[in-house]
């Protein structure tokens, strides 16, 4: 699971506390750039969430389908005899007896 693989959390990016130095960075820059990092990863983190019940959904969906049995289509019940058959008194009908004669 992708889970398993994410070292940092929205609330672990939120509660990160940085040691200040002489010559570092405005307090108030990175901590705007933290809340875009923190919604980007809820964000990231409600759309796989989203993914991984759609996908469960789908193989479900799936296993179910392949569970079902498949229709056979149905015979129409003419043979080759049978439209042969038709075919000779129809070539009768048509080209009269002088065929068969």
């Amino acid at each position: 699971m992708i889970s398993d693989k994410v070292k940092l959390t929205a609330k672990d990016i939120l509660e990160k506390e940085f040691k200040s130095g002489m010559r570092g960075y405005k307090p108030e820059d990175v901590d705007k750039f933290l809340d875009l990092i923190i919604k980007d990863y809820e964000t990231f983190h409600q759309e796989i969430e989203e993914l991984q019940q759609e996908n469960m959904r789908l193989k479900k969906q799936a296993e179910g389908a392949s569970k079902r049995p498949v229709a056979q289509p149905q015979a129409s019940g003419t043979t080759n005899f049978d439209i042969l058959k038709r075919l000779s008194n129809l070539e009768k009908h048509v080209f009269g007896n002088k065929l068969y004669d």
